[in-house]
């Protein structure tokens, strides 16, 4: 067997406390501190013999830590973000001054959308992967010819030559990857993820790949993973759920974190029926078509809480996005959901294509009306390469210099003639308010903390940040949303945050 590179699987240090890694949907640093798995290069990690899988941003390992420990290997995988971006392009620079030998490739959507401009920002950068790099950069790792690869990029005699795409992975090739809990078990801590509405610890991975869902607003399915929904079978789930269950014993959820998890009602009772005996806590994503059928199957097989993109309460609006859900099947699944017990943390966006002062007011009753157990509020953001993304600069509503300040955090940067940053970022405080502060769902929220110290200190921790953070988004407001803070622009690669 032909030596194997000493490889690296890295999620940078972009920002301090920036989620922005290999799984992060919506890459940003948070206000309330929290991280999702690195589940994208989990997978790659397992396939290179040897290989190291750092997240360096919930370990606390800074640029000096990183820069250390980076002359140790021989090639470099890199996952970016457009909003991390330039921040890892000077972090390589620095990197490439301790280990000049060191091979550098670029993975993720930000290299899949635009490959020729992150290499050419770089001659550091050897290559940048498109689409699915499982793969890609495990065959690297093992000695194969770069012109041999497909779905990388990569720069000849100053030109940058794209090899043609790689297929995706469908069931047999995603039964054959090693588990991403592996990669967990040798090299993290899982008691450094942390998600405000799942129980902590948890662990999260994948049983499908793409979605077929047609939201203009979601990065993955427009970018790397691909619309085609993939699933691993059955009993390779099972299996990695009853090896997670052994690796962590005291873990308190798994998080199936899928795009959709419950696409397929067949799949979704299966699971739930051989979920049963293992006796397990456990969440997903999920879109609001279930009926009280599977949902019930889902209960009784251990399932707790579900993720739901409800996004808006105005149906005009759900139509601009290609939601392919109605208020009316939000209703029905809210209610079904409370017949069998499953919790439903309910996200909604605030800013999407159509809204007005009016629609904000039917949203935020609409939230109250389903009564999820909790719920987020985002402004709406549109990352490049995304349909909402194209169709906000096209008929310019889209200010792309303020993407992000830097130090990693999200501004708005869609505005329209009849509704101000200032007046959306105002509806974002206005619907929490309105939904948090009614007695009744202050109580849900606290009595579940109350015979648990650990919870108790998880919740007070949390509370004092969401109060930190609305105290500045009500300044933010009274300051008309245009107090100067420094940018990260897009689609420009300007310099980056202070980590130097």
């Amino acid at each position: 067997m032909p030596d194997v590179m000493k490889t690296l699987l890295m999620n940078p240090p972009s920002f301090e406390n920036f989620d922005g890694g290999a799984s992060s949907r919506w890459p940003a640093t948070r206000e309330i501190e929290s991280y999702w798995y690195p589940v994208w290069l989990a997978y790659p990690a397992g396939l290179i013999p040897g290989s190291r899988l750092l997240d360096a941003s919930p370990h606390k390992v800074n640029w000096q830590q990183t820069i250390e420990i980076s002359k140790d290997y021989e090639f470099l995988v890199l996952y970016t973000s457009t909003v991390g971006f330039a921040s890892d392009v000077k972090l390589i620079r620095k990197i490439k001054e301790s280990n000049p030998g060191l091979k550098i490739a670029f993975v993720g959507p930000h290299g899949h959308i635009k490959p020729d401009e992150t290499l050419m920002a770089s001659e550091d950068i050897d290559f940048v992967t498109r689409g699915e790099f499982d793969h890609s950069v495990a065959e690297y790792a093992h000695g194969k010819p770069i012109e041999q690869i497909m779905g990388v990029s990569y720069r000849k005699e100053g030109k940058v030559v794209h090899n043609a795409p790689r297929p995706q992975l469908h069931t047999a090739e995603l039964d054959a990857l090693p588990f991403a809990t592996d990669a967990y078990k040798r090299d993290l801590t899982i008691e450094k993820y942390n998600v405000p509405f799942l129980l902590h610890p948890f662990v999260s991975f994948y049983t499908t790949r793409g979605c077929p869902a047609l939201c203009t607003f979601c990065m993955w399915p427009q970018t790397v993973s691909g619309h085609a929904w993939r699933t691993r079978s059955v009993d390779n789930v099972v299996q990695e759920v009853k090896n997670t269950l052994e690796y962590f014993p005291h873990m308190k959820e798994i998080f199936f974190d899928d795009d959709t998890f419950n696409i397929r009602k067949d799949r979704a009772i299966e699971l739930s029926q051989k979920f049963k005996p293992l006796k397990f806590q456990w969440s997903c994503t999920a879109r609001c078509h279930s009926k009280y059928e599977e949902l019930k199957a889902m209960a009784d097989g251990g399932a707790r809480l579900f993720i739901v993109g409800f996004e808006s309460g105005d149906p005009q609006i759900l139509k601009n996005i290609k939601k392919g859900a109605t208020v009316e099947m939000a209703r029905e699944f809210m209610k079904n959901c409370k017949k069998v017990g499953i919790k439903v943390h309910g996200d909604f966006i605030i800013g999407l294509p159509g809204e007005t002062k009016e629609t904000i007011n039917k949203t935020i009753d609409f939230a109250k009306e389903l009564d999820c157990e909790t719920i987020q509020v985002s402004l709406a953001h549109a990352m490049p390469g995304t349909e909402l993304y194209d169709s906000m600069a096209k008929e310019g509503f889209l200010k792309v210099e303020a993407l992000a300040d830097s130090g990693g955090h999200q501004l708005p940067h869609i505005e329209y003639p009849h509704l101000s940053k200032a007046e959306m970022m105002g509806g974002v405080n206005r619907f929490y308010d309105e939904y948090y502060f009614r007695p009744r769902v202050a109580w849900r929220i606290v009595k579940e903390a109350l015979w648990d110290g650990h919870e108790r200190k998880r919740l007070y921790e949390e509370a004092t940040s969401f109060l930190k953070l609305r105290a500045e988004r009500l300044k933010w407001v009274r300051q008309g949303g245009d107090a100067p803070k420094p940018m990260i622009s897009v689609p420009e690669t300007p310099s980056a945050s202070g980590n130097d």
